[in-house]
Order: structure tokens, then sequence, then C-alpha cells
């Protein structure tokens, strides 16, 4: 994004201008929720949009990120703000409940306050009453929503996908949902979700002729305006994760075929033309740059709630970005104004999903109970308590990350441990008992396979170099949106603006340099290769809850951080 932080503060101004307002109200009567879910209509188009809810069915906390460092050009922008300088570039009043939904600030206080975010039965009365006051509004699924429960792994993606056409969700694009196997994804598309949800991903071919194996976009008339989604899949997919889940497809960003389809819509009559993207914001932020055509990209991937759009100037006009966050916390609102085929104005909103603030959806409850009831024992099984706060997000470690690693230390008996930076997991605060539903809510995926591995220090270091660089590259398309690996045992600095190669440095095992020529026991899970898989390690879960099992109460210690240097000053770190 190539502008000053007083151009930028000048857009934000005009985007304010566009119907950008904030409820700054700290007081959480009924009469806050009226004011805070009456949303006027605005314009004859209007786009609803979720992402990443990582199959979360029922409300939960999420504590959003103290550490989302940008690096180069993104250093200063969203969305790599958090805590106060979050509230002081949006204008959110701390203490408040916006202050809560959009940062990490206050967060076991302000949690029990407030209360638990997110849940598809409150989700679904949200949704019901922003579309009764706008015929045809289009509802919009950004992807990462048929996984991260056990719920969802054990159904093979079904509940989610009930649930998703119970919601009333028009469109759908995709990542995690890959995670299942084409054939799964495929069968689904071909037969529940036919003449019901649309899948769309404009950049997924086949690996050998190159034909497309979605639906590159659709076209859907509200209110006599011709509006066009097209779809983006997560890009990275078959290197971020297992490529034998999808053996012949091929992801990639494809700015051309982008722009190719872009012009298509638009000559189909299509006047309003939006991106439904699972690429991360960052990423997005470029692209909308680099294409043109695009009124709007409703952004997922990197789970960053903001509530502003960020226009972002390109050869033909003006292209909005959002990312409406993540776990069914936020709903996003896009009012068009469409006047002689182009778009006049347009208003936004971030919404907060308060589950004390909107009332259960009877047809929804019933629905989440129908798919819990066969698991409803297993998942309630009482692993241990905490006696800290259990969290995941964040550039480098969560204290629920650590959990993880100790687990993985003691049950391999190996000095280091590596554990993904996924972006997904819900939070648990001081007193909890932790339920194995908790802990596969961090751990539910089609590939939790444990590892032990003998690697030198040398290796060691090129792995956390190579996902440093996913991390921090100062261009967003060397970057695939997930947070550091997490490491136990082993402390190291990072120095996130120096060169591949030299981000990481002074790696010590108790006090001592590692050898890069020493070999070392690493415990991990997660591996993407076929190989691994083939060994069949035993699934993560089952090696935390017997650790938990041990245990019984969590003394939940500071997270494993690196030393980070160079990174005074950034608003990106609390």
């Amino acid at each position: 994004m190539d502008m000053n932080r007083r151009e930028f503060l000048q857009i934000l101004a005009i985007a304010s201008a566009g119907g950008f307002m904030l409820n700054n109200s700290a007081s959480f009567a009924a009469t806050d929720a009226s004011r805070m879910y009456d949303l006027p209509r605005h314009g004859n188009v209007s786009l609803l949009h979720f992402t990443d809810s990582h199959a979360q069915l029922y409300p939960m906390y999420f504590r959003e990120p103290e550490i989302n460092l940008g690096v180069g050009a993104m250093r200063d922008f969203p969305p790599h703000l958090v805590g106060k300088a979050f509230l002081k570039q949006f204008g959110i009043r701390p203490g408040s409940a916006q202050a809560h939904a959009f940062t990490s600030l206050d967060f076991v206080e302000a949690a029990r306050s407030y209360g638990k975010v997110g849940g598809f039965a409150h989700l679904a009365t949200l949704v019901k009453q922003i579309r009764a006051s706008r015929p045809g509004a289009l509802l919009l699924d950004g992807g990462d929503t048929w996984q991260g429960s056990a719920q969802a792994l054990w159904s093979n993606g079904q509940d989610m996908i009930d649930a998703c056409l119970e919601l009333g969700v028009d469109v759908m694009t995709m990542h995690f949902e890959c995670m299942y196997g084409a054939q799964r994804i495929k069968e689904a598309e071909e037969g529940v979700l036919r003449g019901k949800m649309d899948v769309v991903a404009q950049n997924i071919k086949t690996t050998d002729f190159g034909d497309p194996v979605f639906k590159p976009y659709v076209i859907k008339e509200m209110n006599g305006v011709p509006v066009a989604i097209i779809g983006q899949a997560f890009p990275y997919s078959t290197i971020a994760n297992p490529r034998y889940f999808v053996p012949d497809w091929s992801y990639g960003i494809q700015e051309g075929n982008l722009q190719l389809t872009i012009d298509e819509a638009r000559k189909k009559g299509a006047q309003v033309v939006v991106l439904l993207s699972h690429n991360g914001m960052d990423v997005d932020l470029k692209l909308a740059s680099r294409v043109s055509g695009l009124d709007a990209i409703l952004g997922g991937h990197t789970h960053d709630g903001i509530p502003v759009p960020i226009p972002v100037k390109n050869r033909g006009g003006t292209t909005l970005v959002t990312n409406a966050g993540s776990n069914g916390k936020f709903l996003g609102v896009l009012d068009f104004e469409v006047k002689a085929g182009k778009v006049a104005s347009f208003r936004y909103k971030l919404l907060p999903v308060f589950a004390n603030l909107l009332k259960a959806d009877p047809s929804m409850t019933a629905l989440m109970q129908k798919h819990r009831a066969p698991y409803a024992d297993k998942l309630s099984e009482k692993l241990a308590t905490t006696d800290g706060l259990l969290y995941r997000r964040g550039n480098f470690n969560g204290s629920f990350d650590q959990v993880i690693l100790d687990a993985l230390m003691k049950e391999k008996d190996a000095p280091i441990a590596f554990s993904p930076g996924f972006r997904w997991g819900t939070s648990l605060l001081p007193g909890s008992t932790i339920t194995m539903e908790d802990l596969m809510n961090q751990t539910a995926i089609t590939y939790p396979y444990s590892t032990l591995t003998e690697m030198s220090g040398a290796q060691i270091k090129t792995v956390l170099e190579d996902v440093g660089d996913n991390l921090f590259n100062p261009d967003p398309y060397y970057q695939q949106g997930g947070d550091m690996v997490r490491v136990g045992g082993l402390e190291y600095t990072c120095e996130p603006n120096a060169k591949m190669g030299q981000r990481i440095q002074d790696m010590r095992l108790n006090g001592t340099p590692l050898d890069a020529n020493k070999t070392y026991k690493v415990a991990g899970w997660a591996p993407v290769s076929e190989a691994a898989r083939d060994k069949g390690g035993e699934p993560i879960w089952d090696l935390v809850a017997r650790h938990l099992r041990k245990e019984k109460v969590v003394k939940v210690s500071t997270p494993n951080v690196p030393k980070l240097k160079g990174v005074a000053g950034n608003p990106g770190m609390v």
C-alpha cells in the first residue's frame, strides 16, 4: 500500500463520511443492544459477511492479539494495530463493549462484564434482523467455516454445512474446507448445497489442463442491480497444508486470471463486483492496488477485525478492503447505493456479535442440539482446570499453545517442541474447566499426528527462518497469513525487520547456545508431508488430554516468546 500516514488518515476520514460510526456506549443494557444493532438501510445493495468461524457453533471467548507486528510499508497501518493504538486509530472509547470486541485490553475483566461472543444461534438472529430491513441482501461466507471443532471434524463438516444452510448463506469460498479432501467438498457442492449455496473460487484449477474446479463467480440480482461475487480461495493451500488432500488442484493468487474474471463479470452486466477472499488482509491490500474493477474485497484468513474499510487506489479507481474477524464474532454489513450502473456511495459497519444482547434463534438452536447430541458425553469430559487465562492468538505464542508445547515435551521426552502458529482456537478464563471440547477447539484438524524428530541446530534455525519469512516478508505475496511457529524449551531472539536468514538469532537451550552441527530431539504435530501421515503418530488431542488428566490443574506460565529486536514503538505490539 503506497501511501503515507497523513494520506491514510485522510482516507479514513473519507470512509467515516461514507457512513462509519462507532457506538461508544459503555452501558450494556437492552437499550444499548437496540442502538448497537439498529442499522438503518442505505442504498439498494447489501452484502452481509462473516468469515473464519472455525466451526464455533456456540458462544465463546476469543482474545484478540496483543502482538500483530507490521513490517515494511505495513507498519503503522491496519491490520497491524493493537491495544490502545487500535482504539485511538478508530476512535473507540477504552472500556467500551467495542474496545473489548476489537482488542485484548483488560480481557478477563471485560469478558466477565460483557459475556461471550458469537454462536450461530445468536448470529442467526442478527442476520435475520439485518435482512428484514434489506430485501435481497446476500449472506457471504469467507471460508474456514467447516473446521475448528471436534463436532465438525467427527461429522466430516456436516454440522457446519447444515448450520450454514440454516443461516441462509448464499455464497462461500474456502480454505480449511479443502482439508476434508477434494472428494468431500465436491460431494457437498454437487449434493446438499446445489441450488442453495454457491461455492466460488476463481483461483482453483486442475493441475493437468488448468480447468476451473468451481464456479469462478456468480451474478445475483438485488433490487434490480446485478451483483457479481468472485471467489478467492486461500492461495497457499498446497504449501501451508497437506497437498495430499487436493493432489489434483492448483491454487495461487492469479492476478491475471482475476482481472479477466472481473472484466467478464462487468461485460455480463454486473454493476457491483466484489471479491469474496480468503487471502489474508495484507495480501488483499496489495491485490486491490494491482487489479481494477473491484468495488470491494470482503476478506478473511488473518482473523483481523477492522471496523473501517480501507480504500485502496488502483488504475481503475478505488477498492474497499475489509476483514471481518473470526469465530462468528462479527458480522460485516456493506451497503452500496448504486445509481446509473455505478456505486455512488457506501456504508459499512462491522457488528460484534454479543451473545448477551442477541436472543438465540430457536431453529438454529434446535439444529445445533441435534448435531451435538451424539458427541455430548465425549465433548464434556473434564480434563483439568486452569488457574490463568488460556488463549492462542498472537504473533509468537499464546498460553494455550504453551500448554500444548509443555505436553509435547513431557509426553515425548523432548527438550524442544514446535506447535503450528494457527490463528484459530478459543480462549478460557481463569478458573475454567478444560473439557475435551476446549482441547479440540485448539487441535481439531484432519492431520493431527504428533511427531518426534531428530534435528540439527542448523535445521532448527532453517525452520524458524522459513516460518518467520512467511510472517514478516515485506512483500505480502510471500506471506501465508499464519503466526510464528510456537516454540517450547528453546529461547531465541527475533528481528522481524531483518532479511531472510538473519531474523533468528541467539538460539539457546537451557542457556547454552544451540550447536549447528549437534542433533536435538524435537516434538511437534500437524505435519504436512505424506510420509509423516503414513507414520501415523498419535493424534495431538490424545497426547495433550493424557497430559492434562495427569496435571489436573494447569498452572499457566508466561508463554515462551522470543526476545524481539528492532520493533520498539511498533503499534502492533502492546
